[in-house]
């Protein structure tokens, strides 16, 4: 054999080596970052307000007495007369715990999500607040403030329903509602009586009226919208409503006793 020719073999060898070598240790070509999200933002020179008030007419209803003795801890936190929360009428003839949002003009913009977590304390037996509104995508914390174990149960249908007892002391739960919805009804499992109303839309502009039953929805941008207000016991109403550049628009819903 000619002494020349291991050589080459080794040689060959070597730069074949050498080449898959090189080629495992290119540049993996990087995948491009996806692009952020574009958020629209109302000109706070523009922006107007939207206010109003929730009317009630009729005989205002009777205040019905609420069944506690199933836990002493409950009626102690009542002194023993406990009522129900379903229609809170005040003392000036508004209503308190309406939902009221814009339904329809905001097609087209995407808002970026609230990172102030809504919250739902389950207090003296009752869940507090009991209508409460909130972006799809912001945290809903729930806590007990209660010496006794409760259960949050929101029976949403176009949501995921989900189901979490909560004791005495236990941290806070947080959980998110990715798809609009109104309203999603509230249940604690373990007392009966305890309901709760959440309002899920998919941009900030949304109120629920007060102990005066008035309501106010801030930085709206101009525009003609229809605003919806949610009662749990007296169904919705809808007004069309504009709101011209830096303007303010006050617009009011009658609900009337069934």
């Amino acid at each position: 054999m000619n002494r020349l020719t291991p050589i080459l073999f080794c040689s060959l060898i070597a730069f074949i080596s050498c080449g898959d070598k090189n080629k495992k240790q290119s540049p993996v070509a990087e995948k491009p970052a996806p692009p952020l999200p574009s958020y629209f933002k109302p000109d706070p020179a523009t922006a107007g307000v939207l206010t109003g008030t929730i009317e009630f007419t009729g005989k205002k209803p009777a205040p019905k007495r609420i069944d506690m003795s199933d836990d002493p801890a409950c009626v102690e936190a009542h002194r023993g007369k406990p009522y129900d929360q379903a229609d809170v009428v005040n003392p000036n003839h508004t209503l308190s715990n309406v939902f009221v949002y814009v339904k329809s003009g905001l097609e087209g913009k995407k808002f970026e999500v609230s990172a102030t977590p809504a919250t739902i304390d389950q207090h003296g037996c009752w869940f507090n607040p009991r209508v409460v509104g909130l972006q799809t995508g912001q945290i809903l914390r729930v806590v007990n403030s209660d010496p006794v174990t409760h259960n949050i149960h929101p029976l949403a249908q176009l949501n995921r329903e989900w189901n979490h007892s909560q004791g005495p002391g236990d941290p806070p739960l947080a959980r998110k509602f990715v798809r609009p919805e109104v309203m999603i009804p509230v249940k604690c499992n373990i007392h009966r009586w305890m309901h709760a109303f959440i309002g899920v839309v998919d941009h900030p502009y949304f109120a629920v009226s007060g102990p005066t039953g008035k309501f106010e929805i801030r930085n709206v941008p101009p525009g003609n919208y229809v605003i919806e207000a949610w009662h749990e016991s007296l169904g919705a109403q809808e007004r069309n409503v504009s709101i011209s550049p830096a303007g303010t628009a006050n617009i009011s819903f009658s609900f009337k006793a069934k």
